[in-house]
């Protein structure tokens, strides 16, 4: 097989070792992707807009973890006690969003799948608590609501918005 200088190059360059997907796999694979996922940012407008945003926030965390700080209106139902109580607490009709403590933490991932299997339409809420509090939202703890200041690194500091 006679080597291209395109193809040395792929060969050596470790993002395209793997050639990218077709176009059309990649529309299919990444319209899954919001299909199942919502970021912090489109959740913290959403709920910032007058009315009913049409979906339900729901921590998965420990009481513990709840009382050190929560999205203010979330509801709190540990992945533990989903079968027993998601019936009680949610309504099957109103999509749910979920939300653990961060990206390094899948406990958001394990109540969305439980949420599932129990018949409610779910998404998660990538960066979870960490990134709602990073980007600067407004949260609760035991003692009452807090917010912090826009790291730099995660949200901007002088926009409404990142412009994604």
């Amino acid at each position: 097989m006679v080597m291209t200088s395109h193809s040395a190059a792929t060969a050596a360059n470790p993002v395209l070792r793997v050639a990218p997907a077709s176009p059309a796999a990649a529309a299919a694979y990444f319209g899954a992707s919001l299909a199942f996922h919502a970021d912090v940012s489109d959740v913290a407008a959403a709920l910032a807009a007058d009315g009913d945003p049409g979906f339900v926030v729901l921590d998965s965390r420990s009481t513990a973890s709840w009382d050190q700080g929560h999205i203010p209106g979330a509801v709190h139902l540990p992945t533990a006690l989903l079968p027993e109580q998601a019936a009680v607490l949610l309504d099957p009709a109103v999509p749910v969003v979920t939300y653990c403590w961060g990206p390094g933490c899948d406990g958001a991932t394990r109540a969305a799948l439980a949420l599932a299997q129990l018949g409610f339409h779910v998404k998660e809420m990538l960066g979870g608590f960490e990134y709602w509090v990073r980007e600067g939202f407004a949260y609760e703890t035991w003692e009452g609501g807090a917010r912090r200041a826009a790291d730099p690194l995660t949200a901007p500091v002088d926009a409404a918005d990142c412009g994604c």
